[in-house]
């Protein structure tokens, strides 16, 4: 029989052979029934409760492990609700006096109770518990029917997962030990899931299509994410190949590694800063291993998302503390609570919008919930005495929303001042990811101290394109010259002013846009660490004054396609 190839989009570099694991919720349908024998089906319920009950001690115990003890606290409130005897109560009584089969029961009682927690909108903590009880009745579910339901953390062998996408909680289980690929049918190079694999350094191809009807559990699958593609039941000639092609991946990355302690400079001797972006003090030990000149990106809204309530000065201070003292003086560029759009808090009512991405997120809330933006400044502030800390404001629209957030800034740093607490010299800038914001670069530019340019949702909001959404995906097109005139105006404007100009977007780190940035002047490369080795290698080759050439040329083209050829024919390593 034939191997089977799925296309799809390269997300995260190397090469994985594993058998499949599918992070894919099972068919838990089912027809009501009348039962004869009452006793036997509640101890069928009974059964399913306990099982239920032993797995999810077994994920808390690794979720501790992997997460730490308050992550992990979720799946404590799920034990407690399987030992409710209200609730199991109940259940046995619909089941003895309706003589219906469990799974009727269960569904019955627990939907009452997901309503009546719903309806109580006045109280956040009990309308979480509705989320609650639909995962632990999915659990004893499969358990009565007789499927398995996926649980990530309790992988416990080399596997290749395959999910028609990955949350951020389903990625927050995997363990990396075990985890050697990822292949999904949705995605784009900036979904989640890509972002993830690269921090995790794992191979991945996102975007497939198919992946999860193509591939059945336990399958050997080859995960290329260096060409985006996916083999299924590959044949003994394939593994051999991709054998090598992996133990070719590793000898270049070795080679990357010498490149550690290097400069991030031309191959005519022009400097650039190679920075990273990092979610978590967790990630800095990736910052350090792959040669980081500085973080570009601390994503701070992970301390809110990884956080059962709004996180404290404190926690947030220790939290920017550790990575300041950790990068020693290199640069260390906060962004501002970034949440709303597909970030959410469970603590934090966000209305119901049609459009979510383009209502009410990131300076927005700041600007509204000023008390909660105001203890994140104090914590900064504070941190900013162990290196060097900048602050940036995420999707600034107007100038106006720079001068509001920089005079509550102002606010709480004279406050410390005249409270004799000392406060270190900070650089305060902006997000460029708006469009309008992109046109008037030249009066931000006066107001800022530096610019950094968040392409993700640039490229987006400019194509008027969602980029999570996979009918539209052809529109995610980071290399059309429109994008490219943008971002090009902006570097210009910074300079112009004298300011640093930055890209912490993706396309920081994507080797056909890193020669096109060259070109253009960028002063500072953000990424994903793991790319950071790849692109330092990649500026050795580049002359700055050829690709300034190149920029021009790709500015003056007219497609998305045509850039691209105009960039590997002049770079053709990279071809």
């Amino acid at each position: 029989m034939s191997s089977q190839v799925l296309k799809g989009i390269a997300a995260s570099d190397g090469v994985a052979i594993a058998k499949a694991y599918l992070l894919v919720d099972p068919d838990l349908s089912f027809s009501k029934e009348t039962i004869s024998d009452v006793d036997a089906e509640i101890a069928r319920l009974s059964a399913a409760m306990e099982a239920s009950k032993q797995e999810l001690n077994l994920i808390k115990e690794k979720a501790t492990e992997n997460l730490g003890a308050e992550e992990a606290e979720v799946f404590e409130a799920h034990i407690t609700i399987l030992s409710d005897p209200e609730l199991i109560g109940a259940i046995d009584k619909k089941i003895q006096d309706e003589k219906i089969n469990a799974e009727q029961a269960l569904k019955d009682i627990t939907d009452q109770y997901i309503a009546m927690f719903e309806a109580m909108t006045d109280n956040t903590y009990m309308q979480e518990r509705a989320g609650d009880i639909r995962d632990v009745t999915k659990r004893v579910m499969a358990h009565l029917l007789g499927v398995e339901l996926p649980s990530p953390a309790l992988i416990d062998h080399e596997v290749v997962v395959v999910a028609h996408d990955l949350t951020p909680s389903d990625t927050a289980q995997l363990d990396k030990k075990y985890v050697k690929g990822f292949i999904t049918d949705i995605g784009g190079r900036t979904s989640h899931s890509a972002i993830m694999s690269r921090t995790l350094e794992i191979p991945a191809v996102v975007g497939s299509e198919e992946a999860t009807t193509a591939i059945k559990p336990d399958q050997l699958v080859i995960v290329d994410g260096l060409d985006g593609q996916g083999i299924v039941d590959p044949t003994e000639a394939e593994v051999a190949t991709y054998q090598a092609k992996q133990a070719q991946f590793l000898t270049q990355k070795a080679e990357w590694e010498k490149l550690k302690t290097e400069p991030s400079v031309t191959k005519d001797g022009i400097a650039h800063t190679i920075a990273a972006n990092i979610g978590t003090p967790d990630d800095l030990q990736g910052v350090l291993d792959n040669g980081g000149e500085g973080v570009g990106l601390f994503r701070s809204e992970f301390l809110y998302m990884n956080s059962a309530d709004w996180p404290t000065e404190d926690e947030q201070y220790e939290a920017y503390k550790k990575v300041v003292q950790g990068m020693a003086g290199k640069p260390v560029v906060v962004r501002t609570m970034d949440i709303g759009g597909d970030k959410n808090l469970p603590y934090l009512q966000l209305p119901d919008e049609m459009n979510p991405f383009m209502g009410y997120r990131a300076i927005r809330i700041s600007l509204d919930k000023t008390d909660i933006f105001r203890t994140q400044l104090r914590a900064l502030l504070r941190a900013s005495n162990f290196g060097e800390l900048w602050i940036m404001f995420p999707m600034i629209a107007t100038i106006n929303e720079f001068r509001s957030a920089k005079k509550i800034y102002e606010e709480e740093r004279q406050a410390m001042i005249d409270a004799g607490q000392p406060v270190g010299e900070i650089k305060v800038g902006m997000m460029l990811e708006i469009p309008a914001a992109a046109v008037l670069a030249d009066q931000f530019a006066k107001e800022v101290d530096f610019m950094s340019i968040g392409t993700n949702d640039l490229i987006g909001y400019s194509m008027a394109a969602d980029r999570t959404n996979e009918r539209v995906s052809y529109l995610y097109q980071p290399y059309n010259p429109s994008i490219l005139r943008l971002i090009k105006y902006v570097i210009d404007s910074c300079h112009k002013e004298g300011k640093f100009a930055a890209m912490c977007g993706e396309m920081a780190g994507d080797q056909i846009a890193v020669p096109l940035l060259v070109g253009m002047g960028l002063d500072e490369f953000s990424m994903s660490a793991t790319s950071m080795l790849k692109t330092r290698s990649l500026f050795k080759q580049l002359d700055s004054k050829e690709m300034a050439k190149l920029a021009d040329k790709a500015i003056n083209a007219k497609t998305n396609e045509e850039v691209i050829q105009l960039v590997k024919a002049a770079v053709p390593s990279e071809a």
